[in-house]
């Protein structure tokens, strides 16, 4: 019975809230997260440094507090979206070149569109229906609490998006989409199981990789997009389609190809990654081990 009343009685009236008001949440949200709680500073501050060595702990700090500034600005806008208006998601989330998904539309292929826990990756789902000719499907974890489970797939999916848990991929494609579809695969999250897993260096660490991008566009011998999602200003994003050369390519080489353009971004403006997020509990096992 709580989760209703949280949603109910504090999440959707906040969700109500203009724009400058939900910044004004965020502000408030980043004193408590950062400065009061130090929600995760340990993590955060463990994962910058071994992931930039070469940086000083006063740069690491730098990118830290601006880590945490955009984490409560992507909170706010992620309950913002519960009652996002149609006209808000398209000035908000903008595609610049959505002639590279049009290109593969007529074609009357699917297409695999891959990208990271990088900016408003939520503001991404909700609008992305707007910036594609294909239907959407977003592959998913689903959530241990099932009204909020349920209510995340509602949210996401309010604009068209069909959000897909990953434990029914498989079979999705098995039975074929009826239609031009887009789907799009999260590369950045831990396997929870490292030995199925791809194991490369990212950010300068051993980090495993789930494959299912990469091998599903092998079996179905489908094209594959990176979609980078870049912060232009408070609020306000763009998403560029990059193509992915996959023809002839190993499940491997596909997998270090959007790797290296997602470490590319976070390299760039490392700010806007998910630094809370766990991604190196799994340690790698040494050559030769079962």
């Amino acid at each position: 019975m709580l989760s209703p009343l949280l949603f109910y009685l504090f999440l959707k009236p906040l969700s109500l809230l203009p724009w400058r008001l939900i910044y004004g949440l965020s502000d408030f949200l980043y004193v408590i997260l950062y400065h009061v709680a130090g929600y995760r500073k340990k993590v955060v501050l463990e994962n910058l440094r071994n992931s930039f060595p070469e940086k000083e702990q006063k740069d690491l700090n730098q990118v830290a507090k601006k880590f945490y500034a955009h984490l409560c600005d992507l909170i706010a806008e992620s309950i913002k979206m519960f009652s996002v208006s149609e006209n808000a998601a398209r000035k908000r989330m903008r595609c610049i070149n959505p002639e590279v998904q049009k290109k593969v539309f007529e074609t009357g292929k699917d297409v695999i569109v891959a990208g990271g826990h990088y900016n408003n990756w939520e503001m991404c789902g909700v609008a992305v229906p707007f910036m594609f000719n294909h239907k959407i499907i977003g592959i998913f974890k689903p959530l241990k609490n099932k009204f909020f489970d349920d209510l995340m797939r509602k949210s996401r999916g309010k604009f068209g998006t069909l959000m897909i848990p990953m434990q029914e991929v498989k079979d999705y494609f098995a039975s074929g989409f009826h239609e031009p579809t887009a789907v799009f695969f999260i590369i950045d999250q831990s396997p929870s199981n490292p030995s199925r897993g791809y194991w490369t260096t990212f950010l300068n660490q051993d980090t495993c990789f789930m494959t299912g991008a990469a091998r599903f566009a092998i079996q179905y011998d489908l094209p594959v997009l990176f979609g980078r999602i870049e912060k232009v200003k408070r609020g306000h994003y763009t998403f560029r389609l990059e193509e992915v050369p996959v023809k002839g390519l190993s499940v491997e080489e596909i997998m270090e190809e959007l790797i290296k353009r997602l470490e590319q971004q976070i390299i760039e403006k490392p700010e806007f990654w998910l630094w809370t997020h766990r991604r190196w509990k799994h340690k790698r096992e040494p050559a030769g081990t079962d």
